[in-house]
């Protein structure tokens, strides 16, 4: 197999190249042979080598490391969260989209089709990478000083330290306006004072990201978890994203030094530009979760038999896996547009908010569809579709619920802003 070449730096690990899929025949005959869903769309055929490449090396690992293990983690609600950090590294997909420090350096594109592999795996696994690299790295790089990214980016990409990313609070998700956490000037100092809930990674982190009301607006600090008055605690008795852990974080007169904030933004269009990196990770991540489900009940269709043939030769069976892969294909051809846009610098968030609200839309849908071909093994954890659906609940809500999204977009068409 070929090595690939990207634009990582030396020592950062290459992914290796796997042989190319022979193009089909332009009107040939339609085979009898089973095809994978995405395939129907010639989806590769958009791909550059290089990209393929770096998503199918994502695809072994997950196929090999996540996949055998996942569902005993959901199962547990928990996963060793130190120890894949540091597989992720390795693999190279810690703040892969990120240029300098040991960060990879790839494109948006191969950024989303790793994301999209990772939720093949399991949302909550695709939510560590995500956090550690589109939220707390991607602040890190974009506004933290040159200090703060030396002391933190090289560690974060190689998965030595874990990162979260602190905006989300008990009383305010969709309107981060109105947080009450808050810093305030002690002399040279700030004092942090607060709470922030639902926070990925947040009970292993070594830093957090942290937004606060300050008397000059909302600001983002950089805040070492070992601090005195940071405390977190473990959110339990979720029934979703289990192989995930999901913090409360609480800030009790936490002092951290003058040089402690991101001296490069001011305001929400801080947050707000994690946000829109993240999302654009979820808008292919759930189609990773979409394709699983449904490769999976594809093939449990094709060997479970009712009335003496098997379920997949029912024409009601065939239509849901003909209208779930129309869905599944649109939403990887709109992912596969915005990321192209993204890659040229003209991806706009009402743009991303399009491919976030559909394409989790659309994902938990046919995750519910393929949950109903299992029947009753469609319940259980020796399948992945009701982890998958389950997930897909949270991804639906979190990084901007189908509403917000919503209204983003209403606001593009009308220029009329209907939040309030």
């Amino acid at each position: 197999m070929a090595r690939w070449h990207g634009h990582a730096p030396p020592g950062t690990p290459g992914i290796l190249a796997g042989p190319d899929t022979p193009a089909p025949t332009p009107g040939g005959p339609v085979s009898s042979a089973p095809r994978q869903p995405l395939e129907l769309f010639a989806i590769d055929h958009l791909l550059s080598e290089e990209e393929r490449a770096i998503r199918d090396v994502v695809r072994d690992f997950v196929d090999r490391r996540i996949k055998p293990e996942v569902a005993d983690w959901f199962e547990a609600g928990t996963i060793p969260a130190r120890e894949l950090a540091l597989e992720f590294g390795e693999l190279g997909v810690l703040g892969m989209h990120l240029e300098g420090y040991g960060c990879a350096g790839t494109n948006a594109v191969s950024y989303g089709l790793a994301a999209m592999e990772l939720e093949a795996g399991d949302s909550g696994i695709r939510s560590l990478v995500s956090v550690q690299g589109s939220l707390a790295m991607f602040a890190i790089h974009e506004f933290g000083s040159e200090e703060h990214k030396q002391e933190w980016l090289p560690r974060m990409a190689k998965g030595e330290a874990i990162g979260c990313f602190g905006l989300t609070e008990a009383d305010f998700g969709s309107n981060p306006s109105g947080m009450r956490t808050s810093a305030k000037r002690d002399g040279d100092d700030w004092l942090l004072n607060g709470s922030k809930m639902w926070i990925t990674n947040g009970t292993v982190a070594d830093v957090a990201i942290v937004w606060a009301q300050t008397d000059d607006g909302i600001r983002g600090f950089v805040v070492p978890t070992d601090t005195p008055g940071f405390s977190a605690r473990e959110i339990h008795k979720k029934m979703s994203l289990r192989a995930s852990l999901t913090a409360e974080l609480v800030f009790d007169g936490v002092r951290l030094p003058a040089d402690a904030v991101l001296p490069h933004v001011q305001g929400l269009k801080g947050p707000l530009a994690c946000l829109n990196e993240a999302r654009f990770g979820i808008a292919y991540g759930t189609l990773g979760a979409a394709r699983d489900c449904l490769e999976t009940a594809i093939s449990y269709a094709l060997d479970r038999e009712q009335f003496d043939k098997p379920i997949a030769a029912y024409q009601m069976t065939q239509q849901k896996f003909a209208d779930m892969t129309l869905e599944l294909g649109k939403g990887m051809l709109l992912a596969l547009h915005l990321g192209r846009l993204k890659d040229e610098h003209r991806l706009k968030p009402e743009q991303v908010s399009l491919g976030k609200l559909n394409n989790a839309r659309e994902a938990l849908a046919i995750a519910r569809e393929c949950r109903g071909i299992l029947g009753g093994n469609g319940i259980t954890l020796e399948y992945p579709v009701i982890r998958h659906m389950n997930n897909l609940e949270s991804v639906y809500t979190y990084e901007g619920t189908n509403e917000m999204h919503t209204l983003v977009i209403g606001q593009a068409l009308t220029g009329i802003p209907a939040f309030r």
